[in-house]
C-alpha cells in the first residue's frame, strides 16, 4: 500500500517537510493553504488514516514501519503514499530533537468547515472556545470531546490554531477526527453571527464562569441541544459574549479554589450532559 523509500540524509529535500519541528517559524504546519498537519507516534497516527486529514508522506524507522503496517485503517492509505525509512539518528537530525516515537505523519490541510457545515449533523452537544491561545488546552478540550459525545467544536475569536502539533499531539489525533470550524469575525463580532446560527438550529448557549451568581450547571445542562462556551484561563469569557449567551453557568467547588483548568471544566460540562 505504501512506497517505501530509504533515506540517509538529514539534509534530503524529500523529507523537508519533517525539518526543523522544534522552530516554529521554519516548520510547516500553520494555517493557510501550504500548511500541513504533523502527527507523532502510533496512536495519533493510527487516527489520522480515518480522518478527514489522511497522510500522504511517512517518516520513520523500521519499528514505524512495522507499526503503520499493523494499523487497523492501513488498507486506508492510498497508493501514491510515501514510507521514508531513516535511522532514528538521521530522523532525530532531521526533526531537530531526540526521536523517540518511532514514527512521524504529514497530511495537507483539508478544506475548513464552516459553522454550518458543523451544526448540519445535529449533534446533541457543541462546545465554542473563544480566546484560547494554549495549543495544550485546545487538544485536551478536543481529547475531552471525543470521549465524552461532544458532536463538534467551535473555534471563536482570538484561539491558537487547532491544528498546530502540540494540539494535534495532545488531542491523540481526536482535533482530526471531531468535527470543528473557525468562527467569522473578530473578539468584538465573531459571537452575533454564530449566536444566531446557534440559535436558529435550536441550541441553547450555556456560558461557564466561576462567578458565584451563576446558576449551577446540573441545573442547566439538559434539553434537546446544549452549545458551551469556554474561554481562556485567567481573562475567562469576553463581556459580550456572556450578556450573549441564554445562561451563565457554574460548576460548584470547594472554598478557596477560584477555578478549573479550562479543559477540565469542559469535560465535566461534557460528562453532565451525558448525565442528563
Amino acid at each position: 500500500m505504501v512506497k517505501i523509500v530509504p533515506v540517509d540524509n538529514p539534509s534530503d529535500p524529500r523529507i523537508a517537510g519533517f525539518r526543523d519541528l522544534n522552530h516554529a517559524e521554519k516548520r510547516r504546519d500553520h494555517e493557510g493553504p501550504d500548511g500541513v498537519v504533523i502527527g507523532e507516534g502510533s496512536f495519533v497516527i493510527d487516527r489520522m488514516l480515518d480522518s478527514y486529514c489522511p497522510p500522504t508522506q511517512f517518516l520513520g524507522t523500521d519499528v514505524g514501519l512495522d507499526r503503520l503496517i499493523a494499523m487497523p485503517d492501513y488498507a486506508r492509505i492510498a497508493n501514491n503514499t510515501v514510507f521514508y525509512k531513516a535511522s532514528a539518528d538521521v530522523i532525530s537530525e532531521c526533526v531537530g530533537f531526540h526521536f523517540n516515537r518511532h514514527i512521524f505523519a504529514l497530511a495537507p490541510r483539508s478544506t475548513p468547515r464552516s459553522v454550518s457545515d458543523v451544526l448540519s449533523h445535529e449533534p446533541r452537544t457543541l462546545v465554542a472556545l473563544e480566546g484560547l491561545n494554549d495549543h495544550a488546552n485546545i487538544g485536551s478540550i478536543f481529547r475531552n470531546a471525543a470521549a465524552l459525545n461532544v458532536g463538534g467544536v467551535l473555534i471563536g475569536a482570538g484561539c491558537a490554531d487547532p491544528l498546530y502539533r502540540r494540539s494535534v499531539r495532545v488531542s491523540m489525533g481526536h482535533v482530526l477526527r471531531v468535527p470543528f470550524a473557525v468562527c467569522e469575525g473578530g473578539p468584538n463580532d465573531w459571537q452575533e453571527q454564530t449566536f444566531e446560527q446557534l440559535h436558529a438550529a435550536g441550541y441553547r448557549i450555556l456560558a461557564l464562569t466561576p462567578a458565584h451568581d451563576a446558576q449551577f450547571l446540573s441545573n442547566a445542562a439538559d434539553g434537546d441541544k446544549v452549545a458551551f462556551l469556554v474561554g481562556a484561563e485567567g481573562p475567562g469569557l469576553r463581556r459580550k459574549t456572556m450578556r450573549l449567551a441564554d445562561a451563565r453557568v457554574q460548576i460548584p467547588m470547594q472554598l478557596g479554589v477560584d477555578s478549573l483548568n479550562v479543559a477540565t471544566s469542559a469535560a465535566v460540562a461534557f460528562y453532565e450532559r451525558i448525565r442528563n
